[in-house]
């Protein structure tokens, strides 16, 4: 039995990106590190939320490479003049991948109570319908 993909199929012409994307999104961000939420807060609007207690916003990078929102934490070095007893509070580097779909793009980004809330938007494309006219060939 063979595997048939998304992109082999005679209907699907031209989803082989949509393939790799799913592919993409399968491998990126399986961590718990940082814990998440992704909520859809209105038709069109989505915000993910990353806790991130203990960095600072120059701490935090947002970027998007290739339609793909990467978030990294950095912590700063530590100071080995301070002595704990217990220690478990995670101070690690992170980096937090989301693959965004065409149409998605970052609105903002703000810090709150420990909390990084990046805000997102679709857009809602207009419906194209489109002639094509024959020509004899």
């Amino acid at each position: 039995m063979t595997k048939m993909t998304l992109g082999a199929h005679p209907y699907f012409l031209g989803f082989d990106q949509l393939e790799r994307m799913i592919e993409q999104a399968a491998k990126s961000g399986t961590e718990g590190y940082p814990p998440f939420n992704i909520e859809q807060v209105s038709e069109f609007a989505y915000r993910i939320t990353l806790a991130v207690a203990g960095f600072s916003e120059d701490d935090l990078a947002i970027t998007i490479e290739d339609r793909k929102l990467v978030v990294r934490g950095r912590q700063p070095k530590p100071d080995d003049s301070r002595v704990f007893l217990h220690r478990g509070i995670a101070g690690r580097q992170f980096m937090k991948s989301f693959v965004l779909a065409d149409g998605v793009d970052v609105v903002g980004a703000r810090t709150e109570n420990g909390l990084l809330h990046v805000d997102l938007e679709r857009s809602e494309p207009d419906p194209v319908v489109q002639t094509i006219q024959i020509t004899k060939g």
